[in-house]
């Protein structure tokens, strides 16, 4: 299970998003701008609020693309 937490307000959300598309690799976004429950889980997960974070089978893999990343707005 992959799953990339992000806003629709971030450019590397949007490039890490087209990337997996590209590969192919299914995956369930979670806006956690507009999800607080999903940006609760990205706290518990990574201690912070930066975006894009992708994580398999619940360990996170990724934060940030390509060395670049956001800060999410509140919930």
């Amino acid at each position: 299970m992959v799953e990339l937490y992000g806003t629709r307000s971030c450019p590397y959300t949007a490039e890490l998003r087209e990337h997996l598309w590209w590969i192919g690799k299914p995956f369930t976004e979670y806006d956690v701008e507009q999800d607080s429950e999903a940006r609760a889980r990205l706290v518990a997960l990574t201690g912070g609020i930066t975006v894009p974070v992708l994580v398999e089978n619940g360990n996170v893999v990724q934060i940030g693309w390509r060395g670049q990343g956001c800060v999410a707005g509140e919930a």
